[in-house]
């Protein structure tokens, strides 16, 4: 299996982008294709690549006090931030990405506190790491044990949850700052975050990284193929949309997607009957549960008749990694991206 997170950590986020870039070079592309997408047109992109207008706090970094803006209010941090709690697992990603180890997380339904990706992306940090208490669900947080932590910044986002009760129960404990959430958002996400730590352009100059990577992989290539972006989970089967973590990485590396794929959603529901709609000159496909799991999809019949499974480009990715990253809500609605890997190595996805 691909494990993008085998790039160097602090290139995380292109490390997808960047995987599948070398990856597909040199492989013929098809001419069934949408446009590589809105990165083709100069200063469109369809991730939004700055905070909201309005949000942050205009604050030069280890500047504080600070008052940051954001999508359940404003926070006023008077010192940079030495104790997070993370509250939206994916975010934990985000606070390793700019060095910042956080006290507590909760965890996803059936899943560790730290992921084991973070646990390889961060070996440095393995002692810490090993420290995070556990504070709960991602969806109903214990707040005791939160506020028995005596953070200085929690943050949350506001995706797959009720993020106003939850944000006035958290905010009587400590200064706590809300995201939007969902892949698509993860760059916005990213640096909102960023700011609260006090470190804006740190995270921009990550970011900087990413996108020049990204554009120099798709600028290397000497064919345009198709990428498609497959998942199931349980006897869920989607396809990945342009407006999703993996999409945008896809994106911005001037990635062609399948003309049946060129939907405006986040992703869309197919059935096994429908799978040729998830075929393309290179299939990067996750199932949750791993390569134990794996046979629930590569098994189905038209399997094999899949134009990337029968050339060899249908490539077996980490589910946690490109389709359960930091902002986006987990198994009933789930789609994400990791920032720290994502954050360093941009493409979290692909």
């Amino acid at each position: 299996m691909l494990n993008l997170r085998d790039l160097d950590p602090r290139r995380g986020l292109a490390a997808v982008a960047v995987a599948a870039a070398v990856l597909l070079a040199g492989c013929a592309g098809s001419e069934e294709t949408v446009a590589a997408a809105a990165s083709s047109v100069p200063g469109t992109h369809t991730a939004p690549r700055t905070v909201p207008a309005g949000m942050g706090s205009g604050q030069p970094d280890a500047k504080f006090p600070r008052t940051v803006k954001h999508f359940l209010g404003a926070t006023t941090l008077d010192t940079a931030p030495t104790r997070v709690v993370v509250i939206s697992t994916g975010q934990a990603d985000v606070l390793l990405t700019l060095g910042v180890v956080p006290a507590g997380s909760t965890r996803g339904d059936g899943a560790e506190t730290i992921p084991q990706y973070l646990k390889n992306a961060f070996p440095s940090y393995a002692k810490q790491l090993a420290a995070v208490v556990d504070v709960g669900s991602r969806t109903d947080p214990d707040v005791e044990s939160v506020a028995n932590l005596d953070p200085d910044l929690i943050v949350l986002n506001a995706a797959g949850k009720d993020a106003k009760s939850m944000y006035a129960a958290l905010s009587a404990i400590a200064p706590t700052v809300a995201t939007q959430g969902t892949g698509l958002y993860w760059k916005q996400d990213f640096l909102l975050v960023a700011d609260a730590l006090g470190k804006t352009q740190q995270a921009q100059g990550i970011l900087d990284a990413f996108h020049r990577d990204a554009e120099a992989l798709g600028a290397a290539l000497t064919a345009k193929p198709t990428v498609s972006f497959l998942r199931l989970n349980g006897d869920r089967l989607r396809v990945f949309g342009v407006p999703s973590f993996a999409g945008s990485i896809a994106e911005d590396a001037g990635l062609a997607r399948p003309r049946s794929q060129g939907f405006a959603e986040t992703s869309q529901d197919i059935s096994t009957e429908q799978l040729d709609l998830g075929d393309g000159d290179w299939i990067f496909y996750g199932v949750q549960g791993g390569p134990a799991k794996a046979a629930a999809l590569t098994g189905m019949p038209l399997w094999p008749t899949l134009t990337a499974v029968a050339g060899g480009t249908a490539i077996a990715v980490d589910d946690d990694v490109f389709y359960l990253t930091p902002a986006q809500p987990r198994p009933a609605a789930c789609s994400r991206p990791s920032v720290s890997t994502c954050a360093a190595r941009s493409l979290n996805f692909l």
